[in-house]
């Protein structure tokens, strides 16, 4: 590890790819802390802060959405929309054309993305301006309430200055992919998640330590940081774990080696979490922004029920619509008819089956027993934060959960993965010169 690591920082050129991506990453730090004009940042944190699905896109933000800042809602635009184009791959031939096509399909797909975020930046930004705006006091400064007939119009003049910061979140992280270290995308992410981790701990700190500090509360502080810690190890472990399925060629001779085909415990990642989470919370966002109470209005009362996941339908239908996302994304991800196209064409068999169908059955066999465990696995980490925070009465308080460690985890893992073949290529490089 130490030789690695002197590795990397004797070389210049990837120290000052990673002093670019530090250098990028200040300046959207920056931008999450200039607010929209005509906002009340005070009454919008109280909002968010009582909304677990605000707090946590606050979180991927940067703090960005609670300061109601030019790029409230950071980078997650460009991610819906990378998503959405992909999943777009399976009913428009198309586009699935261009994903096969090398490097100017994937420029063409690149581009459709960009459009796409800010489409999507701009409804999300009107439908979170308009919904917090049904109660105006909730946003606007004192000086603009009185302005009650172009309220429509400071609305959609706040939608379009949030969907330039997406834009502008979504330069630098081109910017970083391009001059800095790992995928700019993820990075910026990682940077929103990193950042909301010391006000949660010390959110943590005064609660426990502080003036109601006693032998059962350190014990209790004692406790949820060794879940937390388990949590990031067990994260660690299981997004390395890797089926390897053995292939063999048919025009190798005996005694050769062979190679495998690596299929991921966890072959959906964090997508099947946050699209779970995301559903679900559009009606609870809208129920709360409009200030309906539970205790009042019947209709919220069965909106809570049925979407909260602090409630038992609303953790089943959770709990359900992970493991269907995860089959769906996972399936998607590794698709089993092409991989057994492309090793029958290749001349390659999975021992024990024959090319062609039978090969085809098995992996999606495979797949399937795989991905019923890496469901299962999203699903104990989408709970368990719930669960603690219910148990422990953190309320909206623990920011960073399982789907944020996921995050964290596979963008470290794949960062150090790039610079180390980046320092590893240039000392190749060196020693042939």
């Amino acid at each position: 590890m130490l030789n690695k690591i002197k590795l990397i920082f004797s070389n210049r050129e990837i120290v000052l790819k990673i002093l670019i991506t530090f250098a990028l990453l200040l300046v959207f730090k920056a931008g999450t802390y200039i607010p929209i004009p005509l906002i009340d940042t005070t009454n919008v944190k109280a909002v968010v802060s009582n909304n677990d699905f605000l707090t946590v896109l606050n979180a991927f933000s940067g703090g960005g959405l609670s300061n109601f800042s030019i790029l409230a809602l950071g980078i997650s635009p460009y991610i819906t929309a990378s998503i959405v184009v992909q999943m777009l791959q399976i009913v428009i031939p198309k586009f699935k054309e261009w994903s096969e096509s090398g490097e100017v399909g994937k420029q063409k797909l690149n581009r459709i993305t960009r459009y796409v975020t800010i489409v999507i930046a701009m409804i999300q930004g009107l439908l979170i301006i308009f919904s917090l705006g049904s109660r105006p006091d909730n946003i606007l400064q004192a000086s603009v309430l009185q302005y009650k007939n172009v309220y429509w119009l400071i609305y959609i003049y706040m939608a379009i200055v949030i969907t330039a910061g997406s834009a502008f979140t979504m330069w630098l992280a081109d910017l970083i992919t391009r001059h800095g270290a790992g995928n700019g995308s993820s990075m910026i992410i990682m940077a929103g998640i990193v950042s909301s981790i010391p006000p949660m701990f010390t959110t943590l700190t005064n609660t426990y330590l502080g003036a109601n500090f006693s032998g059962l509360n350190l014990f209790l502080f004692i406790l949820v940081l060794v879940l937390y810690i388990a949590m990031i190890v067990g994260v660690v472990y299981f997004e390395g774990a890797v089926r390897k399925v053995p292939v063999q060629y048919a025009n190798r001779q005996a005694g050769q080696q062979g190679s495998d085909i690596p299929i991921k415990l966890n072959s959906a990642n964090v997508i099947p979490v946050i699209f779970a989470s995301t559903i679900l919370s559009i009606p609870m966002t809208i129920i709360g922004v409009m200030g309906l109470s539970t205790e009042t209005s019947t209709g919220a009362y069965w909106v809570n029920q049925v979407f909260s996941t602090h409630q038992p339908i609303g953790v089943t239908l959770y709990v359900i619509m992970i493991v269907f996302f995860s089959f769906f994304y996972s399936f998607m991800q590794v698709d089993p008819e092409q991989i057994a196209d492309n090793l029958e064409k290749q001349g390659a068999f999975i021992p024990g089956y024959r090319p062609g169908e039978e090969t085809k059955q098995q992996l999606s066999k495979m797949l399937f027993r795989i991905t019923l465990i890496g469901s299962a696995y999203l699903v104990i980490l989408a709970l368990v934060p719930i669960i603690v925070s219910i148990a422990f009465g953190f309320g909206s308080s623990v920011t960073v959960g399982g789907t944020s460690l996921i995050i964290l985890v596979g963008v470290a893992i794949e960062t150090l993965r790039q610079i180390e073949t980046q320092a590893e290529t240039k000392d190749y490089q060196g020693f042939l010169d």
